[in-house]
């Protein structure tokens, strides 16, 4: 990927995010992170209070796109055809309709997903893994554009069901708007007094424009040093002794593809062992589960982060040419 292709990539997803920030005051970092899931085709799961505006964030996010958004309210009688979709039989045609639920989407909210079943929640999980749905044994595709944004109230515990290591795996990253500042909550009050602030939002990128953003991380640069780096990040939090279950390989991919997207957020043409400082936390931390329940997980993680050398980056190795990434990369596959 060239500079000035970099650049152009870089003005198109800051448009991004001032369409986002009309809907989203004083959030620019859980915006960041948000837009940098969806670059990584990634699912976010949002945990946080009631009416910080984590279903603000969705609609806004859907609306700056021109994409399909649709919304599931998660309750404790919740039926997985209620997300995946049900066959009905028409009478006048003597066979079978598929009706489709609201999974087929684009952007699909899933509203307190911890209030509903554990059978009605796995129901997403083939949605988020494999972005197909099966049902009566046959599977159909979903929008190559699709992202589950989950939200779940970390205060309430009566009546929820946690979600389990399995499906916590499968969402890219987790973050929370946390309460506003005092300056920005006026704002708020402000924005709203004109009405819904997402009527203010208009479509900056098309899904053909995404998808080729979405494209181009995976050309951004990767040093076999940052990479490397990663790998014995993920690798020390399954040797730490306060972590029972450390990150999988899912989670470090996740780094990876964050970090690439985080490059191309900045308009940088390569990534830099900062970028996995920044983004650590928000991808890995709901990926551990901890022996002790008196345990920080952040504070654990920036122990390692601590202990683990960080590699050195001189100019010549960020500025590597094309010709030198690939050799970074047959090095880093060559068996040892």
């Amino acid at each position: 990927m060239n500079q000035s292709s970099s650049k152009t990539s870089s003005q198109l997803l800051s448009n991004l995010l001032v369409q986002l920030e009309k809907a989203v005051i004083g959030k620019p970092e859980t915006l960041r992170l948000t837009v940098i899931s969806l670059l990584c085709r990634g699912h976010l799961l949002l945990e946080d209070v009631p009416g910080l505006g984590k279903t603000t964030l969705a609609k806004a996010l859907a609306s700056s796109l021109a994409l399909t958004f649709k919304r599931i309210q998660c309750t404790p009688d919740l039926l997985p055809a209620d997300i995946t979709g049900v066959s009905i039989f028409d009478q006048k045609a003597q066979n079978f309709r598929f009706l489709p639920g609201p999974v087929f989407a684009n952007i699909l909210l899933a509203d307190e997903i911890n209030r509903t079943s554990p059978r009605t929640q796995s129901a997403l999980l083939e949605a988020m893994a494999e972005r197909t749905v099966t049902v009566d044994r046959k599977t159909r595709s979903l929008p190559s554009s699709f992202m589950v944004i989950a939200t779940q109230n970390p205060v309430e515990f009566s009546g929820t069901y946690p979600l389990p290591e399995a499906q916590l795996d499968r969402f890219f990253m987790r973050v929370s708007l946390g309460y506003p500042s005092l300056a920005d909550e006026a704002n708020i009050m402000f924005m709203n007094q004109q009405g819904d602030p997402i009527t203010s939002i208009s479509a900056v990128l098309t899904e053909a424009q995404l998808q080729q953003l979405q494209m181009k991380v995976t050309q951004v640069r990767l040093n076999t040093k940052v990479v490397e780096y990663i790998a014995a990040l993920v690798q020390a939090t399954r040797e730490h002794p306060k972590i029972r279950l450390g990150a999988s390989p899912r989670g470090s991919i996740a780094l990876m593809k964050a970090i690439q997207a985080q490059a191309l957020l900045s308009g940088s043409q390569f990534v830099t062992p900062q970028m996995v400082h920044d983004l650590i936390k928000p991808v890995l931390l709901h990926r551990l589960l901890l022996r002790s329940g008196g345990d920080d997980a952040a504070e654990i993680l920036d122990e390692i982060l601590a202990n683990i050398p960080v590699p050195s980056m001189p100019q010549a190795a960020t500025d590597q040419s094309e010709s030198g990434f690939r050799e970074n990369q047959a090095l880093l596959l060559k068996p040892k």
